[in-house]
């Protein structure tokens, strides 16, 4: 694969694919910081310059419990840390160091583990991890615990919770175009993690009094743990709604950074928006995801402002298909996809 004949970003990108498709991923964590030099952080801070920047389970039920780990084990211990969280989160956002806001993280991914399984694949679940590992390696806070997982829906849903963990659905990995467009949406979902949009909505409920006529209570959840009634109804309300808009806008400009950052086309968000913009309203597999989030139309064209031409360069990179990479058959990406345009200015 020759990359001479590129410019230099061009050379970035196309190096950074190929490490995420011949390095195994400790490799990938080594070399993580040489690979990309450069993430557009005037993309993040308007006017500031730009600075350079586990074990395998058999079954559905083994892949929930390893990626949950002993925080859901039974146990008196685990039982009051529902509500203790919940006490915590009706205090000060600053009492919650990282390690709390796993915690919180784990309990909250118990709801919506709660809610779906997890897609008994264990191929494609490692895949999803590998993805999702490399690109958190490239963002602000590359050692949390990250852990990414495919939800057994049809729905077009991504969702994260404190700490670190990321969940998509099998209806959005079954319908986005190429890798690109995964690494836009798991990238957005990152940013989510990084600047605690989800702990910084939960303080915020929580501090307003919402729901403590509940406090106290638990219920058990499906992988044997409790959880506390009101971080639980605090988590339900909270994925239900939706985040505040200018958190969405945030991770989506920081997200096609970061992507951009992790080697890939940085219009793999702008070509999802697209098509969440043609998506009927009344559609069921995109209620959710459109109930939660601002119009698509918008998001674009927030992201124009933000990108103007200046990823113009990293665009247009090889394109390959979850399908072709897990299989195996396109290690090394050689069927080069045509450029994605940057998002249509809005006409009256």
């Amino acid at each position: 694969m020759n990359l001479h004949h590129l410019p230099k970003p061009a050379r970035q990108a196309a190096f950074a694919l190929a490490l995420l498709a011949v390095l195994p991923f400790s490799a990938q964590a080594q070399d993580a910081g040489k690979a990309l030099g450069g993430l557009f952080q005037s993309l993040i801070r308007p006017n500031q310059p730009a600075q350079p920047a586990p074990a395998q389970p058999n079954t559905a039920s083994g892949l929930a419990g390893a990626l949950l780990g002993a925080s859901l084990t039974p146990g008196g211990q685990q039982a009051a840390q529902g509500g203790d969280l919940f006490k915590l989160l009706s205090q000060s956002l600053d009492q919650i160091d990282e390690p709390r806001e796993i915690q919180i993280g784990q309990q909250l991914a118990a709801v919506l583990l709660g809610s779906k399984p997890l897609y008994p694949d264990v191929a494609l679940q490692r895949y999803i991890n590998q993805l999702g590992r490399w690109i958190s390696l490239q963002s602000s806070r590359p050692d949390l615990p990250w852990t990414f997982a495919i939800l057994d829906d049809p729905g077009f849903n991504a969702f994260a919770t404190p700490g670190g963990y990321v969940f998509v659905t099998k209806g959005l990995i079954d319908r986005v175009a190429d890798e690109g467009e995964l690494a836009g949406i798991l990238a957005h979902e990152i940013t989510h993690v990084t600047a605690k949009h989800h702990l910084i909505a939960l303080n915020k409920s929580a501090r307003a009094g919402l729901l403590t006529q509940v406090i106290g209570s638990q219920l058990k959840n499906d992988l044997g743990g409790m959880v506390s009634q009101q971080l639980l109804a605090l988590g339900r309300n909270m994925y239900t709604k939706g985040l505040d808009q200018q958190d969405e806008f945030d991770a989506d400009r920081t997200g096609v950074a970061l992507a951009t950052r992790a080697g890939f086309d940085p219009y793999g968000l702008v070509a999802v928006l697209q098509q969440l913009r043609t998506a009927a309203p009344d559609d069921a597999l995109f209620a959710l995801s459109l109930s939660t989030h601002p119009p698509a139309q918008t998001r674009l064209n927030q992201l124009e402002l933000a990108m103007g031409t200046r990823l113009d360069a990293y665009a247009g990179q090889p394109s390959v298909t979850v399908a072709q990479r897990i299989s195996g058959t396109n290690r090394r990406p050689t069927a080069q996809a045509p450029a994605k345009q940057a998002p249509a200015k809005k006409t009256n």
